[in-house]
């Protein structure tokens, strides 16, 4: 159920709607979570320039999108896990590889190992024990991406709660949630 319904374009104030259009341009629809922070002109905009950074970093694409289809079904966003399976699909990953994401695996050990540490760092809330970070730095992850994944980690809970918070209707094929919390 919407608890926060989306803005329209044409309820948005014209710097909001000028960002509005341009989302919907870049991705061929305007999804109905960025019309959710419309509501909040800075969050929309910080949310768009921190994933605008992210994207240029050094993680692929298709790690972003299983880090975040992780993210989604591990705090149980909906909205979040059907928007990343679609843009998973988009960015090279297929059904196995987005199930995998699911569960926090990955078929490449290095892909998993990201995987493993974002959950973690997600899971205790950023407190994580030297040997986490010490297998993570086995697994080829050094402090630079430990770093970007942190961050990654935080611009996804952004959305998830936002979408948990809002009830936001998804408007992406739908992927339901396991079974298991």
């Amino acid at each position: 159920m919407t608890r926060i319904a989306p803005i329209g374009r044409d309820a948005a104030d014209t710097r909001t709607a000028t960002t509005l259009r341009a989302v919907e341009a870049k991705l061929g629809m305007l999804p109905n979570m960025f019309a959710t922070f419309a509501h909040a002109p800075a969050a929309l905009n910080g949310y768009l320039q921190l994933a605008e950074s992210i994207a240029g970093g050094r993680l692929s694409a298709a790690q972003r999108e299983q880090l975040a289809i992780a993210l989604a079904d591990a705090n149980r966003c909906e909205y979040c896990l059907s928007a990343h399976a679609a843009l998973g699909r988009g960015a090279g990953l297929d059904d196995t590889a987005i199930d995998l994401a699911r569960e926090g695996r990955a078929d490449d050990a290095r892909d998993g190992a990201i995987l493993e540490l974002a959950l973690a760092i997600n899971h205790n809330r950023g407190e994580i024990s030297d040997a986490q970070i010490v297998a993570a730095r086995e697994a080829g992850l050094d402090d630079g991406l430990i770093v970007e994944i942190v961050a990654n980690v935080a611009l996804n809970v952004l959305t998830n709660y936002l979408n948990r918070v809002a009830g936001t209707e998804v408007d992406f094929p739908r992927l339901a949630l396991s079974v298991a919390a």
